[in-house]
């Protein structure tokens, strides 16, 4: 076999062996997978179908546009409540916040996603004991290194193990026939050493529930755009399974 020859032959196995991880990635998120988890699980006594009104009420303070108010309410109107404009009209007042929106580091929140350096190094590696075992020339050992890592690199560039998140906090305010002392603790900071406590106590006919719904969207080289229907989709299925 001429050197040409050999040559050719270590640079198709740099390129299978130093691509792997970018291919077992590209396989094996190929499909967006989303989870959604809430923190508390928030417990309704049952009502009449005259008590099931939902005055709804739902905030972004996220830099995305995101609307989650619509798809909610439809959700909610499947399950036989009327959504009502005048909150003192309504048995539940149903209030949501999405808090955040963003691209997660899968590294840090999943684990799943090596190092496009460590993936660089392995390629460069191989393909110097490639060289190695079939010639002894310094040269082509070391343009082979550098060969596989660059394999590695554009590999591990072009697929990415994306994660996108939406946080929304959520609370739930049912009326009742009973009187309900509620108490609200703040904390705010005095400069560096110390901190002012406000605590404000009411009573009224009012229970308070709150809960954070955490949704994720996983899939390699998932775009916000892509995720968002999804995202929302699992959202406010969660959110409307409360009731």
């Amino acid at each position: 076999m001429n050197t040409n020859a050999k040559f050719g032959f270590l640079l198709a196995a740099i390129l299978s062996v130093s691509g792997c991880s970018a291919i077992n990635t590209a396989v094996s998120k190929r499909n967006l997978e989303v989870k959604t988890t809430m923190s508390e699980t928030i417990w309704l006594d049952p009502v009449s179908a005259s008590q099931r009104t939902i005055f709804l009420q739902v905030r972004n303070t996220t830099d995305k546009q995101i609307d989650i108010q619509q798809e909610l309410k439809e959700k909610l109107t499947q399950k036989g409540y009327s959504v009502v404009q005048d909150p003192a009209a309504a048995h539940y007042w149903l209030q949501a916040n999405v808090l955040k929106a963003e691209k997660m580091d899968p590294a840090s929140a999943q684990g799943f996603l090596n190092s496009g350096y460590g993936g660089a190094l392995s390629g460069a590696a191989i393909g110097a004991l490639a060289a190695a075992s079939a010639t002894s020339h310094s040269n082509t050992i070391g343009a082979a290194g550098l060969i596989g890592g660059a394999i590695g690199l554009v590999g591990n560039a072009l697929v990415e193990d994306v994660y996108y998140a939406l946080i929304t906090d959520v609370r739930v305010v049912e009326k009742t026939d009973n009187k309900v002392t509620s108490t609200e603790v703040a904390q705010l900071s005095n400069g560096n050493s110390g901190a002012l406590n406000t605590s404000i106590s009411s009573v009224d006919n009012k229970k308070r529930f709150q809960t954070r719904v955490l949704s994720n969207a996983n899939q390699v080289n998932l775009e916000f755009e892509e995720a968002k229907p999804v995202l929302v989709e699992d959202l406010t299925t969660s959110i409307s399974g409360i009731f």
